[in-house]
Formats: C-alpha cells, structure tokens, sequence
C-alpha cells in the first residue's frame, strides 16, 4: 500500500475527527456552565447590574454552541493534519485555553468570582490568539475558524469588566431566597 492518501480518504479522516471533537468540546461547553449554573436563571446573577450592551441570555448560550462547533470542526482540521509541523504545540495549547474556557463559569457564576473570572477571561484571550496563530500555521481553514472566538471573546471580557465595574461588591453578593454559593 502507498503511504500517501487520496482527498477522499482525507476527507473522510477528518470527519471521522469531526465526529468526535465537535461533541466532545459542545458536550464540555454545555456542563461547565450547568455545573455552574450560568445564565439567567442563576438568582446571583440575576441580581447583578448588567451593562447596556447585555445581549439576551438566549444570545449566550446560542453563541456559544455555534463558537464550540467551530472550535472543534478547527481542532478536528489539525490533528487530521499528521506530520504537519508544529502540530503538537497547536494541540497542546489549544487543549490549554479549553481548560481555562470551561473553568470561566464555575469561577463567574458558581463562585461569584467577577474579577477573577475577568483576569481569566483575558488569559483565555491569550492563549486563543496564541492557538489561532499555531492552527493558522498548521491549517489556515482551522485558523479562520478561531476569529469568531477571539471575537467574542473580546465581547465577553467587555461585558466582564463592565459587570465588576457596575457591581463592585459582587463577590459578597447573595440574593434573597437562597445562595448558588459553591463550597469544597
């Protein structure tokens, strides 16, 4: 057998990839803000002062299934992508700025953390642009995937600063009727 693969063959590894990723990154997404308790119906959060640029709460979580397909159709591109070079720096960093982005709703919405999860969201930031650039050298499709994230993530941390801004004792927080305070 030949060591190199059709397009077809190509494709199909990729979908193969595809068909793990995305549901993978969309099912990790979709429990870190449950565990969390994000979101509108979270009784701290509702008592937050919201800035005037506050989407929907539908907005979010719409949002964000649509940039973790993304993310995964773009990690899903590089490791289809063997033997390309500086392929496993672009993994590892990616997997990196995932475990920060799935920590981000437990340390904001569970833990009332607001400036924390601000300096957070900013690393997050970071590392995302890092791997835009590491998946942008492995693929460039994967790459472009990533801008809509960094997009919002610039958004997100706007919407983070203005709400440790509006609400400056947000940690201590605890509205009527119960506390979703986390402890360990």
């Amino acid at each position: 057998m030949g060591g190199i693969a059709s397009p077809g063959q190509l494709r199909v590894a990729y979908l193969r990839w595809a068909a793990v990723t995305v549901p993978a990154i969309v099912l990790l997404g979709t429990l870190s803000g449950f565990v969390a308790n994000s979101g509108p119906g979270n009784p701290w959060y509702a008592a937050l002062v919201k800035p005037a640029i506050m989407p929907p709460g539908w907005a979010f979580g719409a949002a964000w299934t649509v940039l973790y397909i993304m993310m995964g159709l773009a990690l899903a591109m590089v490791l289809n992508a063997r033997g390309a070079r500086g392929r496993g720096a672009a993994i590892t960093i990616f997997l990196l700025q995932l475990a920060l982005n799935l920590a981000w709703s437990p340390l904001f919405f569970a833990f009332h953390h607001t400036v924390p999860a601000f300096v957070l969201i900013v690393a997050i930031f970071v590392l995302a642009a890092v791997t835009t650039a590491l998946f942008w050298r492995v693929r460039a499709g994967a790459g472009a995937l990533l801008l809509p994230y960094l997009a919002w993530l610039v958004f997100a941390s706007i919407l983070n600063w203005q709400i440790c801004t509006l609400n400056p004792n947000a940690d201590s927080l605890v509205p009527q009727g119960g506390d979703t305070q986390v402890t360990l």
